[in-house]
């Protein structure tokens, strides 16, 4: 698609997405490549590695996709490629612009790895991110549904995008638990390498309080890997769109069964029904229900949180009690949920100045990385947000312990500086 067909496109998104968006930052991501030399040695961006032990850095939360041109096996629903359904499809052209592979036609799986290597390259040697399979929606009977599904990343697929650059990339298989081999495909997983699963409830179909994902958890458990699951409302991924299942109380179940659990963005988005309560209870926040099962004692060493998306428009009020926590940064993750940070118009830096959760003398060096870099934009706003004097604590960036726990033995061979 030509660029301006592509801005066309995204102009008119605006007016179908109810998403909160600011147009202020541009709405189409420029793209560019290496860093100016000033911009990468800028004060603020050395300030954001200070207190980092670069080689611990994982960003837990990033997202492997594509068209399927490598026939390797990923696959976009067709809804996203048709103008009967402007909404997703105009998420597909933000989702390829983001990563910047909307204008690589036939090769789109090829340059989403590219432009991914590119701006890791960027970052400090030693960072690595975390990649996401994404398994399909399933019925109760471990049926896949592909009519059901938004897109497809298979383990194996993201397995070999991460074997074949070690020093960039882990991988996260996603495997959903009704499947009749879900055990089974989980063992693979694990001594294939990765180093968690990845669920996304309300778009895979996926109850997490459903008895049938005992077995998994059992296997999760001894197999001690986490398991990194979307709570809260979903608006990113339709699939099923059940956002019933995205109720963080319903994560209990996991929990109480032995299982690592990292709430992706803290379920930060919506409301569910209070299943403490009883069926007639009101609906509470969802935030307010995941800091509910954070509160619990006997959850502590087994639930955790990450920090993907907050800075984004519509999450961005959660930042403040999250920051004035410090005690709980110590169950936090960073994770950049990318491509996201790439999608120019659901993020404001100068809304974040105006919360007075960020120094306005930041925003312009902020908004030149994003152009640039969205995952090192990702890194140092986060690393600059302050709400009554606290910040994130470095040990929310240094994610590489939770995941590979044989690393928490070994002494940092690069230290920040």
């Amino acid at each position: 698609m030509k660029r301006r067909e592509f801005l066309a496109a995204i102009g008119a998104a605006t007016l179908l997405s109810g998403c909160d968006f600011s147009l202020s930052e541009g709405i189409a991501n420029p793209c560019r490549a290496r860093l100016p030399a000033a911009l990468a040695e800028h004060p603020l961006v050395l300030a954001a590695w200070r207190g980092l032990r670069i080689d611990q850095v994982w960003d837990c939360h990033a997202h492997l996709f594509g068209t399927g041109d490598s026939r390797a096996g990923l696959w976009v629903n067709p809804q996203m490629q048709s103008l009967l359904s402007p909404l997703q499809l105009v998420q597909r052209l933000f989702y390829l612009n983001a990563s910047c592979a909307h204008d690589a036609p036939g090769r789109v799986d090829e340059s989403v790895v590219e432009r991914l290597l590119n701006l890791v390259d960027g970052l400090r040697p030693g960072v690595k991110l975390l990649l996401f399979a994404f398994d399909w929606a399933h019925d109760e009977r471990g049926r896949h549904l592909p009519e059901r599904s938004t897109f497809h990343v298979p383990d194996a697929y993201a397995r070999q995008v991460a074997q074949g650059h070690p020093g960039e990339f882990e991988w996260v298989a996603s495997i959903h638990p009704y499947r009749a081999d879900a055990v089974e495909a989980l063992e693979q997983a694990a001594a294939g390498g990765a180093r968690a699963v990845k669920w996304l409830p309300p778009a895979q179909n996926i109850d997490p309080a459903n008895p049938r994902c005992d077995a998994f958890y059992a296997a999760l458990t001894r197999l001690e890997l986490p398991l990194i699951t979307h709570a809260g409302e979903e608006k990113a991924v339709h699939g099923s769109d059940a956002q019933i299942l995205g109720n963080p109380l319903k994560l209990r179940r996991a929990l109480d069964a032995g299982v690592r659990v990292v709430v992706a963005h803290c379920a930060s988005l919506g409301h569910g029904a209070d299943l403490d309560a009883g069926a007639s209870a009101p609906a509470r926040e969802n935030f307010e229900l995941f800091l509910r099962l954070f509160g619990e004692a006997r959850h502590e060493g087994r639930l955790f949180g990450d920090l993907s998306a907050l800075p984004q428009l519509n999450r961005l009020r959660v930042l403040p009690r999250l920051l004035a926590h410090p005690e709980w940064h110590g169950r936090l993750l960073n994770g950049s949920d990318y491509p996201l940070p790439g999608v120019m118009p659901i993020f404001s830096v100068d809304r974040l100045v105006e919360e007075r959760l960020l120094e306005a003398a930041a925003a312009p060096v902020l908004k030149a990385l994003r152009a640039h870099n969205p995952l090192l934009f990702d890194l140092v706003l986060k690393r600059s947000l302050a709400w009554e004097g606290e910040r994130f604590a470095a040990r929310v960036f240094e994610t590489r312990p939770f995941f590979d726990p044989g690393s928490r033995s070994k002494e940092s061979l690069n230290p920040g500086a």
